[in-house]
């Protein structure tokens, strides 16, 4: 894939630009950047007048659709979404009128053999969503104990079968130390039985479960939920898509505790039948929406 392509397909675009409103002037974030596709659709709607503020952990991602938005009002920056009220001071914003996060894995990062996000091909077991900070989740494999790991994989993965696999790595890195998706991955599979009514592949929990862990997501999307009602002046409003229950139920629980947010959608928004053919990846999509309170 070339630095200036993206294969990645936006989620629920129809539903983000309704809920969002993006109108000439406004400026929004989008706290994942990943390939832009929001970015653009949000950013085409303000008509020149206005920006959209595009943050990403992945290096990578923000230099490859930074040229790939070269042409609408984005400004693209590398860092955490958690760093918001930081990336705002910086760039003089006060407020802003709206927030995206899409906290799904990009198509992009699936497709980088050199990540190993994707177990389908065989690359380095790397999983960091910024390869310049903290550590692989290869090295996390060969240092942690079995215990340790078994609770990585069953409280991020919600994987029933987590001390049987645990217990399997530390075995197998005795003699071959765990190094590529496809070890792993072939690991797993031999570990959990797998049910024939579901087409979800067995190495699927642990590797979320890995990389939430080397990513450290559910506190850095903690952090953000915290923060975000101080950068959305009264009346803006927040979108989350989550892809997980993990996910899903703190976006929950922080929109109805937190009394500076107006809860939009009693029920989370499902993607229609149309859009999971279109992208299947699009299946387990939750969207939650809530409008910042007046003050």
């Amino acid at each position: 894939m070339a630095a200036s392509e993206t294969v990645h397909v936006p989620v629920l675009p129809n539903e983000i630009l309704e809920w969002l409103d993006p109108q000439p002037g406004k400026i929004i974030v989008d706290g994942t950047l990943g390939g832009g596709g929001h970015s653009r659709l949000l950013a085409e709607r303000l008509e020149g007048q206005g920006q959209i503020i595009g943050i990403d952990r992945d290096p990578e991602a923000v230099q490859r659709t930074a040229e790939i938005l070269i042409d609408v009002p984005v400004t693209c920056v590398h860092g955490s979404y958690a760093d918001l009220p930081g990336v705002l001071d910086e760039l003089g914003v006060e407020q802003v009128d709206g927030v995206l996060l899409d906290l799904g894995l990009s198509s992009d990062q699936l497709a980088d053999q050199d990540r190993g996000f994707s177990f389908t091909v065989d690359g380095p077991l790397d999983l960091r969503f910024d390869p310049t900070q903290g550590e692989p989740a290869s090295r996390l494999l060969d240092r942690l104990s079995a215990d340790h790991l078994a609770n990585i994989i069953f409280e991020y993965g919600e994987e029933r079968y987590s001390r049987r696999i645990a217990r399997a790595i530390v075995e197998a890195r005795r003699g071959n130390p765990i190094q590529t998706a496809g070890q792993l991955a072939d690991l797993v599979r031999r570990c959990v039985p797998r049910s024939g009514n579901t087409k979800l592949d067995p190495a699927t929990r642990t590797f979320q479960a890995l990389r939430i862990a080397v990513n450290d997501e559910l506190k850095i999307l903690d952090q953000m939920l915290a923060r975000l009602p101080d950068c959305v002046r009264p009346g803006g409003r927040i979108a989350i898509i989550s892809f997980h229950s993990l996910e899903d139920r703190r976006v929950k629980v922080a929109f109805r505790q937190d009394q500076r947010y107006v809860i939009l959608t009693k029920k989370p928004i499902r993607p229609n039948e149309s859009e999971i053919q279109r992208n299947p990846r699009s299946r387990s999509a939750k969207l939650r929406v809530a409008e910042r309170a007046p003050r």
